[in-house]
């Protein structure tokens, strides 16, 4: 029970531009100031993989052997460009065609303030980014090819606090097509926005999506040893509130819950899967419908999971468990229920039967209860009952199928504490003000066929997203403090078009 460490052994290379024009001793400063700018932003603690200072860039056989070793090398998630003096972009042409990593051009330099007294024309031909980097950026531009660009001194926090959330994106898109989605049976019948074109997915998102029989999994469970479950129901007792009847009279039920967890947990590893999916309507043999294993997906294994066949969010809950790694929060299935409309007070209650994931931080210890359940027509599960904890400028993000491409669609949520105590509800839940305003949300939401499943994460935010979907070529439609209904409608209208004369895949 170990949420892998997905930065582990991971790189981004950075490759910085000049020529042979300046001569030795120019070239030699470069490679100086190049290491002092890499060092410090691997000391800064901000930026979640190890950049590597690549020997500088100064021919076009050069560029492009950096960009093909970069593209190859399955440790490197992404690579950083910057021009210390001025590199003529043409020589940068072969190599950035074949890059298939995701692309930062950071625009900074060396020195912080100009030395106004002693300032002279051998300092401004070695430091002259400001005009390399306008060289690189035309080229890069003309080639359509998609990148961040990040402004500053490199010793400014917010340089590193965009490059990593970058980072994160980048290890996002590397998850992402390193994928294998397991589906325990097929979607929820006649249920729409859950379907999606799979082959199309692995295509544009490289996740590999496909079914196995539930009755593998029962014989996964069959075959699971006592020891393994005993573990797990210790690891409950370590982490959760655990209802004294699940120990006593239930203990049988709890048995189940845990070996269900284990059976699941087998068969994703024995697979290489890094996401999961069910479906109460087929469970074949199992004695109760998952609860408390998969809402310990994302938090213990840090797995996607979603429910009722829907592949598309257990994809965004994998990527989105692994940008946040390290961070506080974390991510989960949720999925809109009520809306509180009281006048200055509009909320929305997100929950799931079952599978919310305390990964999203929680306002108390969650406790570990069995309650009835009439869908799924199986025995009383367990699950986890919460609250999600306060958090502004979370996100929700869903991902729907638009017939010729795929749509990103996300709100900027700030999560609340419920306003009482829910002691009715025997399930996980999270409460949240949505931006810019519960009908404004609403309404943008419906506009643009957002899921009523969705991904909350509430450990990276909407920057990680975006630079994700630029990365990935999709569009990403964005509810925020500044969107009104009609302007979101518009751009909507132009997103569209966009995408459909642009369609990168």
């Amino acid at each position: 029970m170990a949420f892998e460490n997905p930065f582990e052994g991971k790189e981004i290379w950075f490759g910085v531009g000049s020529q042979d024009l300046y001569g030795e001793e120019a070239l030699r400063q470069v490679a100086i100031h190049s290491a002092e700018m890499v060092d410090y932003l691997n000391n800064t603690g901000k930026i979640p993989a190890k950049i590597v200072l690549k020997p500088t860039l100064k021919s076009s056989d050069g560029v492009k052997e950096f960009m093909v070793e970069a593209s190859a090398n399955p440790n490197v998630i992404g690579v950083i460009t910057w021009c210390h003096t001025f590199s003529p972009a043409k020589m940068w042409i072969r190599g950035l065609e074949v890059l298939t990593k995701p692309l930062l051009q950071l625009a900074t330099q060396h020195h912080k303030e100009i030395p106004w007294e002693t300032i002279d024309m051998d300092f401004m031909n070695l430091n002259q980014a400001a005009h390399g980097d306008r060289e690189f950026g035309y080229i890069v531009s003309r080639l359509g090819i998609p990148r961040k660009i990040v402004v500053g001194h490199y010793t400014d926090p917010e340089v590193a606090e965009k490059v990593g959330t970058w980072a994160r994106a980048c290890a996002g898109w590397d998850a992402s097509n390193n994928m294998k989605v397991m589906r325990w049976g097929d979607n929820m019948r006649n249920v729409a926005v859950t379907e999606g074109d799979k082959t199309e997915a692995e295509r544009v998102f490289g996740a590999s999506i496909n079914t196995w029989a539930v009755n593998e999994l029962v014989a996964a469970y069959d075959a699971v040893k006592d020891d393994q479950v005993k573990e797990i129901i210790e690891d409950y007792k370590a982490k959760y509130d655990v209802d004294p009847a699940l120990l006593d009279s239930k203990y049988d039920s709890l048995f189940i819950a845990a070996k269900e967890e284990a059976a699941m947990v087998n068969m994703m590893r024995a697979n290489g899967c890094t996401a999961g999916v069910d479906n109460f309507e087929d469970l074949g043999a199992l004695p109760q419908l998952p609860g408390v294993g998969p809402q310990r997906f994302p938090s213990e294994y840090g797995w996607g999971f979603s429910a009722e066949g829907d592949w598309k969010t257990a994809v965004l809950v994998r990527i989105g468990a692994v940008m946040g790694y390290g961070l506080e929060g974390g991510a989960s299935l949720m999925e809109d229920y009520s809306y509180n409309f009281t006048e200055g007070n509009e909320l929305d209650m997100g929950s799931h039967m079952l599978e919310v994931s305390p990964a999203i931080g929680t306002i108390a210890k969650p406790k570990l209860e069995i309650h009835p359940l009439g869908i799924g027509g199986k025995a009383d599960p367990v699950r986890l009952v919460f609250s999600g904890a306060p958090k502004k400028d979370a996100v929700v993000v869903s991902m729907a199928d638009e017939r010729e491409r795929f749509r990103l669609l996300m709100d900027v949520v700030d999560v609340v504490e419920p306003q009482g105590s829910l002691k009715e509800l025997p399930c996980a839940r999270a409460v949240w003000k949505p931006q810019p305003s519960l009908k404004t949300a609403v309404q943008c939401w419906i506009t643009a066929g957002g899921s009523h499943h969705t991904c909350m994460t509430t450990s990276v935010g909407r920057e990680a997203w975006e630079d994700f979907a630029r990365i990935a070529g999709v569009e990403l439609a964005v509810i925020d403090e500044n969107t009104t209904a009609r302007q979101f409608e518009k751009e909507l209208e132009l997103s569209e078009m966009y995408h459909r004369l642009n369609n990168r895949h």
